[in-house]
């Protein structure tokens, strides 16, 4: 049976392909949308023209940006010894909102996972070994998620660069702030003991 218009039907099918949004969550945004002021709509698609057509990965460290290199790279007082590895673009913004590393980043786009046919060559791995080639490179701190992929790809990471001489670390994995022991579960607790660090 059908519930819409056609142009309405496309609207929440796009929609509704993206990560998080459900059937009536799309439903319900396609409704807002088409209540919006028609300035505001085409706002909101010119918005996500301009982002999707303007940005593209830093050819340094594979972050989103806009020019190249991206503006953390090109920031000559951010220390290049260090070299953050994350996941995603994502992942940059969130370890920069704690305002405390100052390093440099680079961003796999993935992480290791032989279930779904991602391997090493199928992630950013390559230009992180020509990164540590070419720069004064001291440590590597590996910042990939907690999940299986995450520490697949930072143990592989590991046993490849560990060889060079290059300070290889770990970002600590536990009980976040706030939490109870209680709901925590026996592999965070575990990973919450063995990141324990002298008061």
């Amino acid at each position: 049976m059908k519930y819409y218009a056609k142009p309405l039907n496309k609207l929440v099918n796009e929609l509704n392909r993206l990560p998080g949004i459900g059937g009536k969550t799309a439903q319900r945004l396609a409704f807002h949308i088409l209540s919006m002021e028609d300035k505001d709509a085409f706002a909101l698609a010119d918005a996500i023209r301009e982002a999707k057509t303007s940005m593209r990965y830093c050819s340094v460290c594979g972050n989103l940006t806009e020019e190249d290199p991206c503006s953390i790279c090109a920031d000559e007082s951010r220390d290049r010894s260090v070299i953050c590895v994350v996941e995603s673009a994502r992942d940059v913004v969130a370890m920069e909102k704690i305002r405390e590393y100052r390093g440099q980043y680079h961003v796999l786009h993935g992480a290791i996972s032989p279930m779904d046919g991602i391997g090493p060559e199928d992630i950013n791995l390559k230009s992180l070994i020509t990164r540590l080639q070419d720069e004064e490179v001291q440590e590597l701190i590996l910042a990939t998620n907690p999940t299986i992929e995450g520490e697949a790809t930072a143990m592989y990471i590991a046993r490849l660069i560990k060889p060079s001489g290059i300070k290889v670390t770990r970002i600590a994995h536990g009980v976040p702030v706030g939490g109870d022991l209680e709901y925590a579960d026996e592999v965070t607790l575990l990973k919450a003991m063995e990141g324990r660090r002298e008061l």
